[in-house]
């Protein structure tokens, strides 16, 4: 397949920056192949350029690509690495500047937690004040936007940060005491070497005469300034990225740098490559329109030849309606149009969201593979909830019973279980018989006879109304009672994921929730037999074949870099997508919100269909919800009145306007092209 002119201009372009804005499906890859293959041709050493990327996989895939393309084997081969790998090798020669021995270790997260930990009982901080974990977090955010332990020390704020701080300075001395680096000190250090030693930078970028960079929107400070040290000299730099696919802002990735290379570079050529190889041109519409909305972004347009359908909106009653809906129809185009599963990808924003479309492709038999993530039926606060409601059911089930009776903390470690155990053996009797006359058996603390006590009395009382009361409200006392969400708080120091993890409890609650809709006599036992017979894992005689071919279940973030013929955006409201978190971070995070959508949308190569709910679960009761903004910017309705809703945050009421376009009503929904 030849270069089309857009290609060849940039595969051409051998001297000076260069900017290649690679729009979604134009043929990156295949550009930075070539132009790697033309470097060597034209005469360039292989061994004088580097390629850098962001997974090994990708740089792998570029070296296998260029060799391929060029006509005779050569010993010397172009060095394609990971920004990780290229400050390691960097570091080896160089690091005995900034007194760290050449070979020196980096740490894994055990390594870390141990000198957090040492850390900590240096400074005499109680374990309650700050735990190794969240130190851990709030140094890796600090290296990641640069600031030392020093200036963590002349910011800090609060006790906590002021604690963080001094175990910082503790920390990063032990590790240059060991000799050893993490995973941060990877870039950190290599940024240093270059501004305190002139001349090991020098030497360090006198090895390459052309650098080219994959993927530049996803750049950090850190590298973005490891990049000019590199090219400053020779300025044969050549950076192939899309600002449209900047989705990283969360992980320290910067859309600035790829948006600002002109002024970083003012004599650089910028070619744009738009057309896609990938959707039909109704799709790229679509996309053109929403990603139009951004600000903060270069001109462009995707286009392409290839015709298809319009995308689809599907509106629905409920988000259990949403999930049926969806299936059924990939169910009936396997069965009617015999496509094959593997056609199908079904795209979330959130990791909780796939519960739903889980639970129905195994009713429906479909295979499915969750990619991404693991399933959430798999996720440890999953397990620990259903855990406890099994106890409600079956107070007898010891394998529940040892997976909380010690969470949250009740003074119960392993080596207490572990005798009681024994003592359960000897007896003859289930463990939880023997938890009223535990201190017959073993010596307890008072805070184990306490949390024995009360947990007891807790289930004990929960039990007996198990029997004739809707479950979904005793799920929610239940976590309230044992303290889950402060469990959660004391177990992940880092925000983020304690919202996540607790967003998967809440799913827990919604799936009991549309349970009770649809049984006739809802009650905990018949929920949990549900949960069994649809089991918590893919069947393990066919994983192999359900990863060659099965529906795709991802979120939007694991999506980037991938397409199918057919995709499935669900979950097309305010709140999920964009997300709520986003409205509170301004223009940029609606913007990157605005990105992720793209990402999404330009996924499709032969058929798009975007889903909403009219209401979603909140707790085990039903919301209303808000169609996203993003609708109506794709369908070109900006001018619909329930847009300036959704851009106030979306109300209750505007649940009841119609969606984009001309809807035609169905049994549970509607649908518009």
């Amino acid at each position: 397949m030849k270069l089309n002119a857009a290609q060849q201009e940039a595969v051409d372009t051998l001297a000076g920056p260069l900017l290649v804005l690679a729009g979604a499906g134009t043929g990156k890859t295949r550009v930075v192949t070539h132009r790697i293959a033309r470097l060597i041709q034209s005469g360039i050493r292989p061994n004088r350029i580097l390629a850098v990327t962001f997974t090994n996989k990708a740089a792998d895939e570029m070296l296998h690509r260029a060799s391929a393309m060029l006509k005779k084997r050569r010993r010397e081969r172009p060095e394609i690495s990971t920004f990780h790998s290229l400050c390691v090798r960097i570091l080896r020669r160089g690091i005995s500047h900034l007194g760290y021995p050449a070979q020196f270790a980096i740490c894994d997260r055990g390594d870390q937690e141990s000198i957090a930990r040492a850390a900590l009982r240096e400074i005499k901080a109680p374990n309650s004040a700050l735990r190794p974990g969240e130190l851990l977090y709030r140094i890796s955010r600090w290296k990641t936007v640069c600031v030392s332990p020093t200036q963590a020390a002349a910011t800090a704020a609060t006790d906590k940060e002021h604690l963080a701080s001094a175990a910082f300075r503790r920390y990063q001395a032990a590790l240059r005491a060991a000799g050893a680096v993490d995973f941060d000190d990877l870039l950190l250090l290599t940024d240093e070497l270059f501004r305190r030693f002139p001349d090991v930078h020098q030497d360090e970028a006198d090895r390459f005469d052309h650098l080219l960079v994959d993927e530049y929107q996803d750049t950090n400070a850190v590298q973005y300034r490891i990049v000019k040290a590199l090219a400053g000299g020779h300025r044969n730099l050549c950076v192939v990225g899309d600002d449209d696919q900047s989705i990283y802002g969360w992980r320290g990735a910067e859309v600035r740098h790829i948006l600002r290379f002109k002024r970083d570079w003012p004599e650089a050529k910028i070619v744009r490559l738009e057309t896609n190889y990938r959707s039909t041109r109704e799709i790229l519409d679509w996309a053109n329109r929403l990603i139009a909305f951004n600000h903060l972004r270069h001109d462009k347009a995707l286009h392409a030849a290839a015709r298809g359908e319009p995308p689809r909106v599907l509106q629905l009653q409920t988000e259990t309606d949403e999930a049926e809906a969806v299936v059924a129809d990939i169910a009936a185009r396997i069965a009617t149009e015999k496509r094959r599963p593997r056609d199908f990808a079904i795209l979330c924003r959130t990791n909780e969201q796939p519960r739903a479309f889980e639970a129905e492709l195994r009713r429906a038999e479909v295979p499915y593979v969750l990619l991404g993530g693991m399933s959430f039926f798999d996720r440890k606060e999953v397990r620990d909830v259903l855990a406890y409601l099994k106890l409600l059911a079956n107070p007898r089930d010891e394998v529940s019973l040892l997976r909380v009776v010690n969470t949250p903390p009740r003074g119960l470690g392993p080596a207490l279980v572990r005798r009681l155990l024994e003592a359960a053996v000897r007896e003859g009797k289930p463990l939880w018989e023997l938890l009223p006359v535990a201190d017959r058996h073993v010596a307890l603390t008072p805070a184990a006879r306490t949390g024995i006590g009360r947990l007891r009395e807790l289930l004990g009382s929960l039990a007996h109304r198990a029997r004739t009361e809707p479950p979904a409200r005793l799920a929610r006392e239940l976590i309230a009672e044992v303290g889950y969400y402060d469990e959660l708080v004391r177990q992940y120091p880092n925000p983020e994921e304690q919202q996540a993890r607790w967003a998967s409890v809440e799913e827990v609650v919604n799936a009991i929730g549309a349970y009770e809709r649809r049984a006739k006599k809802p009650l905990l036992a018949g929920f949990l037999r549900d949960v069994a017979l649809s089991g918590t894992d893919e069947d393990r005689q066919k994983e192999s074949k359900l990863k060659r071919d099965a529906v795709v279940l991802m979120t939007l973030h694991a999506a980037k870099g991938l397409e199918f013929p057919e995709v499935y955006m669900v979950g097309m409201e305010e709140g999920l997508l964009p997300h709520h978190r986003a409205a509170g971070e301004g223009g940029a995070g609606i913007e990157e919100e605005r990105r992720l959508c793209y990402v999404g949308v330009t996924r499709a190569q032969r058929r798009l269909t975007l889903s909403l709910a009219l209401t979603r679960l909140k707790w085990g009761k039903p919301r209303p919800t808000h169609p996203s903004r993003f609708l109506y910017e794709l369908a070109g309705q900006a001018d619909n009145p329930a847009y300036a809703v959704a851009m106030r945050g979306g109300e209750p009421k505007a649940t009841k306007s119609r969606r984009p376009g001309k809807t035609s009503r169905g049994k549970r929904g509607r649908e518009t092209g």
